[in-house]
C-alpha cells in the first residue's frame, strides 16, 4: 500500500461514521458510502459529539453509489454482517489494485464473506471496543472506549501474524487518537469479542434492557457471567484458549462504563434486522461441529430468531 492511503467507509453509521471522521479530521484521505443520511450529510457534514472532544466535519466526500467513488487502498466494511449479501456487488468496484478490505463487524464468519466477494485481496478485520450510537442524520454520539483489535484473515483460520497491511492501517488509527492493538491470532480474538457480546447484545433485546441494568441487577448479572464461561468453553472447543480470568474483565468493563444500549438492541428497537446469524448461528455451528453445545447461548439463538421473525 502507498504511503497516504485513500480509504472508503461502506456504512457511515455509528460505527464507520465515528471512525471515518476521526481518520478525516487527522488528515486522511476518507471517502464515505450513505444510504438515508447522503442529501443532509453532503450539505451539513458529520457531526460528532465524543467524550474524547466534539467535533464536526463541515464538508465530507459523501457517496451514495460505490461506482462513483474513486478507487481505494482501504475499504473498510462497517455495515451490519446481516448486509453482507451485497458485498460481491459493493467491494469490486472500490477496491484499488493491492486494496485491503478492512472488516468492521461483529460476530464469526463475516471475513470469509468478504474474501470471497474479493479474491485476491487482504482482508483484515478491526474488532472494535466502541460505544457510539447514531442520534439523528449525519449525528453520532460517542460515549465510551473506542479501541480497535486488527487481526488478519486466513483462510485455513491459522494464525495469520502480524502483517504490514496491518501495520501500516493501525498507524493511520493510531494517528488519528484512536487504540490500537495488532494481534496475530483472528479466530481468537473474534471469541474473545464474542465472550461479551452473546449476553450484553442478546440479553438486552430479550430482556429490553441495557448493560447498566444487566449488571446491576444480581440475577442477570450471573446469568451473563454463566454465558460468558459458556463462550470461553466453546472457543477451547474450537481450539482457542480464553483465561477464565477474561470474563472477570469484561465484567469489570462493563460495570465501569456507562449504560449503554448494544447495537442488537438499537437495530432490534428500530425494527431493523438483526445480527442474529453472525453473533449466535455461525459460533454456535462451530461449537457443534467441534462436538461441543452451548446450551445457554442457544436458547438466547432461538429467542431472537423468534423475535427478530416477529419484528
Amino acid at each position: 500500500m502507498p504511503q497516504a492511503r485513500r480509504y472508503a467507509i461502506l456504512g457511515t453509521g455509528a460505527l464507520g461514521g465515528f471512525y471515518g471522521a476521526r481518520l478525516c479530521r487527522a488528515g486522511c484521505d476518507v471517502h464515505f458510502l450513505l444510504h438515508s443520511d447522503f442529501e443532509h450529510v453532503r450539505q451539513h457534514g458529520l457531526v460528532v459529539d465524543s467524550k474524547d472532544g466534539d467535533f464536526v466535519l463541515p464538508r465530507v466526500q459523501a457517496y451514495r453509489d460505490v461506482r462513483d467513488m474513486p478507487r481505494c487502498d482501504v475499504v473498510a466494511v462497517a455495515l451490519k454482517a446481516t448486509n453482507n449479501h451485497l458485498l460481491p456487488s459493493l467491494l469490486p468496484p472500490v477496491l484499488a489494485e493491492g486494496g485491503v478490505v478492512l472488516l468492521m463487524q461483529n460476530g464469526l464468519g463475516g471475513e470469509e464473506e468478504a474474501a470471497r466477494a474479493a479474491p485476491g485481496h487482504v482482508v483484515v478485520a478491526g474488532l472494535c471496543f466502541l460505544c457510539s450510537n447514531k442520534v439523528g442524520p449525519g449525528h453520532i454520539c460517542h460515549s465510551d472506549y473506542g479501541a480497535v483489535r486488527f487481526a488478519q484473515y486466513s483462510a485455513d483460520g491459522a494464525k495469520a501474524g502480524v502483517s504490514d497491511s496491518m501495520r501500516a492501517i493501525g498507524h493511520d488509527f493510531a494517528a488519528a487518537g484512536i487504540e490500537v492493538d495488532l494481534l496475530d491470532d483472528l479466530l481468537l480474538a473474534r471469541w474473545q469479542k464474542l465472550v461479551w457480546n452473546v449476553p450484553m447484545s442478546g440479553l438486552s433485546v430479550v430482556l429490553d434492557t441495557d448493560t447498566g441494568a444487566l449488571m446491576a441487577d444480581p440475577h442477570t448479572r450471573a446469568l451473563v457471567e454463566d454465558i460468558m464461561h459458556e463462550v470461553v468453553a466453546g472457543a477451547r472447543t474450537c481450539g482457542r484458549h480464553i483465561d477464565q480470568s477474561f470474563v472477570q474483565k469484561m465484567i469489570d468493563m462493563t460495570v465501569a462504563m456507562k449504560p449503554y444500549r448494544a447495537s442488537l438492541k438499537v437495530d432490534f428497537d428500530s425494527r431493523l434486522p438483526m445480527e442474529v446469524e453472525a453473533i449466535y448461528g455461525n459460533p454456535l455451528r462451530a461449537a457443534q461441529q467441534a462436538g461441543a453445545r452451548m446450551p445457554l447461548v442457544e436458547t438466547l439463538y432461538r429467542q431472537l430468531k423468534f423475535l427478530d421473525a416477529r419484528n
